[in-house]
């Protein structure tokens, strides 16, 4: 013998039934959440906050070589020797 029931119901309607807790305010709470942090995230990856967390540590960089490459040619051997 096999019984087949057939239950037309929404999802909301299918939860109540069973009893079970409403999680969309939770849902829609954390998803708010998940997207303030990304756009907060995203700020920081714009290209003028990008050259102005890079650019500093660049440049120093390039003075460095630069006063290496003065120091060999002045001295005509390795500065560091």
């Amino acid at each position: 013998m096999k019984i087949t029931i057939d239950v037309d119901c929404s999802a909301d309607e299918a939860r109540e039934f069973l009893g079970l807790p409403d999680v969309k305010p939770m849902q829609d709470a954390m998803m708010q959440e998940i997207q303030d942090r990304m756009m907060t995230s995203l700020q920081s990856m714009q290209p003028e906050m990008l050259m102005k967390t890079w650019l500093p540590a660049q440049t120093q960089g390039l003075e460095q070589l630069q006063s290496f490459w003065s120091q060999f040619m002045k001295d005509g051997k390795n500065p560091g020797s």
